[in-house]
């Protein structure tokens, strides 16, 4: 998406006539369907003028090419400006100018991170030089005119409102190799600026450049793919077993070699090692050098997986992440533009309606998008109205765009010790479906207990932890989520004041790491940000939003104690359906741990009913 494109002269001209910033808020309001914002406005029509003067006094020709709020394709990411010309040694350049209204800047101890004013407070952000040599290496990893080398990426910032200090703290030692990549101007470095301008595009001639670089395919580059394979040799963790294998073999050879469109289903429960398979895969297939994307609908795991890749280095990170996205990108998108989607968590596909995402079927939208698809699903993980990546679902769009169907079953649990009679009697006892383990399981390694107290239970996880252990509190939504002025975790609203029990949500703001930061123990996590994810043990606290009803003996979900208000749209005069989604989620969250799980459960009578129906050696700590 671009909100603006025009020769140099037309953008003097457009500024001049004050008529700029009309021109990209009706460009935006076309291609989003929202209306920007007063502030965006207001920024636009600020920074253009900056740059309208840039522009003018650089001398360029009037043939450059500017565009201005550059959507990077299958991101979320604009940047605010660029043009693109010759020099003098006729090399094609893009010249990409992060723009910033900033007045002030606090530097940290953090990797490219600074600190600045923005909406109403002061707050951690990434330096403006990082983020726009983070879009000139995104062009450079994916970009095939940039990485071959036909088009040269070049990057800076202008922050035209701020006043270098003596010392300054944007230009501090820790910043030093990104800078001397990525200039930084300021306030009285405008002829700088203009100089910079004029060296690398002095020449003009750079309409076509803007078209050869926007019409570009987006495939990995042969480094981005050497630089994964490096990081990804060697790690345990993805080793694959006995069926994952099979899985993942058939996964290869039909994307390498099926000469028509077709999907893949692997249809697995909880720790069948879905994720394990679907992560082998992706990675096999950027080494076959195919246009290849790993998409999964839950951020926090997505987010998980980009951290463990990426070392928990934020410019390892930032490199890869660009291969990691969200489900709802590719409304619109050209037919078979990729070669393979990997979807991962796929039962959390959304359908239309779901919030912020504009198109009718994300399945339609990942099938149509790539030659082939591969689903991981679990139909029982499906936890919300909106959500629509069923099987069957799957089948039916495959059979109305006639695409081939190749289906595989996971079925060995890998995780909860091997104890598949553990995910048998969490599906019994919970009423999901009937199972011959409706009294238990065989001992093993797997740990299980029932705790009175909800503080026994956090005590044991937060003594875990400190062992060594990576384990965390989980619970489903029933307690209210604070939004104002809770973005860090700051509100404790997971309250059971009959046991003066009280701990935060997981924090929004750093979400991603949660489940790995061991400063963020006393955070309860949510269902949409542990599913997906593993852990040595999890503590699971059942809220007042799962019951027992003693006189028909069944477990019902009450409405009024969910307080996720997309989880029961629409639901509230269904409460089997509601019922169905709300065991799901305690399901999936008592499945999360590796080594064992322990539960806390508020309703006396679902306690007591968990009580009955646990093995009699597990259900004391």
């Amino acid at each position: 998406m671009i909100l603006y494109r025009n020769n140099s002269k037309e953008f003097i001209n457009d500024v001049d006539r004050n008529v700029i910033a009309d021109k990209i808020d009706l460009a935006y309001t076309q291609r989003t369907g929202i209306k920007s914002t007063p502030s965006e406005r207001r920024s636009w029509n600020n920074s253009m003028r900056f740059m309208e003067t840039v522009v003018r006094k650089s001398q360029i020709p009037n043939d450059c090419g500017i565009l201005i709020e550059y959507n990077i394709p299958s991101t979320s990411k604009r940047i605010d400006f660029v043009i693109t010309g010759h020099n003098e040694n006729n090399d094609s350049n893009f010249l990409i100018i992060e723009l910033k209204q900033w007045e002030s800047a606090e530097a940290t101890n953090k990797e490219a991170i600074v600190k600045t004013f923005l909406n109403n407070s002061i707050v951690e952000t990434t330096h403006p030089a990082y983020q726009a040599y983070s879009y000139k290496k995104f062009l450079s990893d994916m970009n095939a005119e940039v990485y071959e080398g036909r088009i040269k990426a070049i990057s800076c910032a202008y922050l035209h409102n701020y006043k270098k200090k003596n010392p300054e703290p944007l230009l501090q030692e820790q910043y030093k190799e990104i800078v001397s990549d990525t200039p930084v101007f300021f306030s009285y470095d405008v002829e700088f600026l203009e100089e910079y301008v004029n060296e690398h595009v002095g020449r003009g001639d750079g309409l076509t450049i803007l078209d050869n670089v926007d019409n570009s395919k987006l495939i990995p580059s042969k480094k981005i793919i050497n630089y994964i394979d490096s990081i990804f040799k060697g790690n345990k963790v993805f080793t694959l077993l006995d069926e994952q294998k099979l899985a993942y073999s058939s996964i290869v050879d039909i994307a390498l070699n099926s000469q028509e469109k077709t999907a893949i289903i692997i249809n697995g429960g909880p720790g069948t090692g879905k994720s394990v398979v679907a992560v082998n895969a992706f990675v096999a297939l950027l080494k076959h050098e195919l246009n290849v994307r790993f998409v999964a609908p839950n951020a926090s795991f997505r987010d998980c997986i980009i951290d463990m890749l990426g070392k928990k280095k934020t410019s390892a990170k930032n490199r890869i992440k660009n291969l990691f996205l969200g489900s709802s990108k590719f409304y619109g998108e050209k037919k078979n533009y990729y070669d393979v989607f990997i979807c991962d968590e796929a039962h959390r596909l959304k359908k239309k309606g779901a919030y912020m995402y504009q198109g009718v079927s994300q399945v339609e939208d990942i099938i149509n998008a790539s030659r082939v698809s591969i689903f991981f699903v679990d139909d029982e993980q499906m936890i919300r109205p909106d959500d629509e990546g069923s099987v069957e679902r799957i089948k039916k769009v495959c059979s109305d765009y006639t695409v081939s169907v190749y289906e595989v079953q996971l079925v060995a649990q890998f995780r909860c010790s091997g104890a598949d009679g553990y995910i048998n009697w969490l599906d019994h006892t919970l009423q999901i479906k009937d199972t011959a383990n409706y009294d238990g399981w065989d001992d093993g390694d797997f740990e299980f207990a029932l705790f009175d107290d909800p503080h026994e239970l956090y005590n044991k996880i937060h003594k875990l932890n400190e062992n060594g252990m990576n384990a965390r509190v989980l619970s489903g939504f029933a307690w209210p989520w604070t939004l104002d002025g809770n973005d860090d975790a700051q509100i404790d609203d997971v309250v059971i004041p009959e046991c003066k029990f009280q701990k935060p949500w997981n924090s929004r703001k750093n979400q991603q790491t949660w489940a790995t930061d061991p400063q963020k123990i006393d955070q309860i996590g949510c269902i949409h940000t542990s599913q997906g994810l593993e852990f040595d043990y999890v503590g699971v606290i059942i809220g007042n939003d799962l019951r027992f009803n003693v006189k028909n003996h069944t477990i019902y979900a009450s409405e009024k104690d969910y307080f996720d208000k997309t989880g029961k749209k629409g639901l509230k005069n269904n409460p089997d359906a509601l019922t169905m989604y709300v065991k799901r989620i305690y399901k999936v969250l008592m499945s999360r741990g590796v080594k064992g799980c322990y539960v806390y459960c508020r309703d006396e009578n679902l306690r007591n009913y968990l009580k009955d129906r646990a093995p009699k050696a597990k259900q004391q700590p």
